[in-house]
């Protein structure tokens, strides 16, 4: 199986490379209690008499770095997400929006910011991550809440460089702007969320402007000097630079609901941090016992999507309890529906849906017959990362019964097999277990069609681990199955 895990282990090691430096209590230099006096004389000074928006409108970064990408953001899922350019101070930028509902309404929505250094958007959404680091997001459209994921300055071939929580502030102003302008959002209604380093531009963000309606930032840090500055792109020498992009020297500005919320055993040591610096009743702060910096997500985010769509006055009406946190983290895990796409094989009148993110690799040899394998390009510990189909295309010799003799032979090798109609065509249908030369043991959904001579297999496979739980995701592809014209 082909893989892409080192995008997501790059991912992983960043995040974890930023809340190591805290959360493990590494200790600063000598001399460390004088520097905090003069880094509080320095953020005195530019906090003197002006906002955040104030300062940060009027601060110059000086970059001693021009990091950008050219990575391409791939297509998204027809009429779930539109791939769209919002205006920035620096230019058009990126993002996937969700595509207009088509009922004339006014609809909530949220930008959500993922974490990482990085300022470009791929296929995240539409990924099936394990319910111990769901990065995603994706509680919040599954859950009807619209949702935008923007790029910012130099990611995606964007205008711009990195500014490492600087530049990219005003990118997340310019993404309100541009979602406030769609005819099917609420512009009263649109929120802003991120995670870890967007954690801290979704603080910082809501320090500069209180457009949104709330904020949910999770793992976000107070003050980013003793982080990873590995991915720092400005001056380091100067103390102005790391105070803009530190949340905790601005928390006073904080005029926007918002909800700071950390596992234990991840960067928990800013978020007590950020609470003792502050007695603003805006900012509400919640630390999860048992949880780390990624566990909180997929159970936490499914909660803030119906505090979403539960607020529907016209002033904000959250509130969050610590009571209603712990019981979500007990929250059995949830196996999200997967986004489909169709594939067809025009030559042969058929097409099926399978997860939109997997692989469709044609296999088909010289010697006749077609074949395809369809995979995940990633290997998350869950079904849709972990599963596979392969698809064969073939004709028997004239006169035998190949559907019979199949559900015989599947029989012997201890299948379950049955007569089932699929596509509106004869086939059968049948459940066992392969073993793989490697001795690993695989449950097996199999099911061949006949139509005008021509059979159709579909060999499912999932490792036994997971028992019956991916059987929905191969019945939504079987169920998904339509013939037109003649087979040859």
């Amino acid at each position: 199986m082909k893989t892409r895990t080192w995008r997501r282990y790059a991912a992983f090691l960043l995040a974890f490379l930023m809340l190591s430096g805290t959360a493990c209590g590494i200790p600063g230099p000598a001399g460390t209690d004088t520097k905090k006096e003069e880094d509080k004389d320095q953020a005195s000074k530019l906090q003197s008499g002006h906002s955040f928006a104030q300062a940060h409108d009027a601060f110059k970064t000086v970059l001693t770095r021009q990091d950008s990408d050219s990575d391409p953001v791939p297509d998204p899922p027809e009429g779930l997400f539109d791939l769209v350019k919002y205006p920035s101070k620096v230019g058009d930028l990126a993002a996937y929006v969700s595509s207009d509902p088509g009922d004339g309404e006014k609809h909530p929505m949220i930008i959500w910011v993922v974490g990482g250094w990085g300022n470009g958007i791929d296929d995240f959404p539409f990924c099936y991550p394990e319910w111990d680091n769901d990065q995603t997001g994706s509680a919040f459209w599954q859950s009807g809440v619209l949702t935008m994921y923007p790029s910012f300055r130099g990611g995606n071939g964007n205008p711009g460089y990195y500014e490492a929580l600087f530049g990219e502030v005003d990118d997340i102003v310019s993404a309100y702007e541009y979602a406030a302008s769609l005819p099917y959002v609420d512009p009263d209604r649109i929120y802003l969320g991120g995670h870890s380093t967007g954690g801290t531009r979704a603080l910082l963000a809501s320090e500069y402007t209180d457009k949104f309606r709330a904020v949910f930032a999770f793992g976000p840090v107070d003050e980013i000097k003793y982080h990873n500055n590995s991915q720092f792109t400005f001056d380091m020498d100067s103390e102005d630079e790391y105070t803009m992009r530190s949340p905790i020297h601005w928390l006073a500005d904080v005029k926007t609901p918002t909800f700071l919320i950390e596992g234990e055993d991840g960067n928990s040591a800013n978020l007590k941090k950020i609470q003792e610096a502050t007695e603003n009743e805006n900012i509400h702060c919640y630390i999860m016992e048992g949880a780390d910096h990624f566990s909180t997500l997929a159970p936490l985010t499914r909660l803030v999507a119906d505090k979403i769509l539960a607020d529907t006055g016209e002033t904000v009406n959250i509130s969050v309890t610590q009571e209603e946190l712990d019981m979500a983290m007990q929250a059995e895990p949830v196996i999200p529906t997967p986004v489909m796409k169709q594939v067809a094989i025009d030559e042969l009148g058929v097409a099926f849906s399978c997860p939109f993110i997997w692989n469709v690799e044609d296999t088909s040899s010289q010697e006749g017959g077609i074949s395809f394998s369809l995979y995940s390009p990633y290997e998350g510990e869950n079904i849709w990362d972990l599963a596979s189909m392969y698809v064969n295309i073939f004709t028997v010799d004239s006169g035998e019964d190949y559907l019979t003799e199949m559900s015989s032979y599947l029989a012997e090798q201890g299948y379950t097999a049955e007569d089932a109609a699929v596509g509106g065509q004869n086939g059968i249908r049948a459940v066992g277990q392969m073993q793989s030369d490697s001795g690993n043991v695989f449950r097996n959904l199999y099911t061949l069609v006949e139509k005008d001579g021509v059979f159709y297999e579909f060999d499912f496979y999932i490792h036994e681990d997971f028992g019956e739980d991916a059987d929905s995701l191969c019945q939504a592809m079987i169920d998904s199955i339509q013939f037109s014209g003649d087979g040859q």
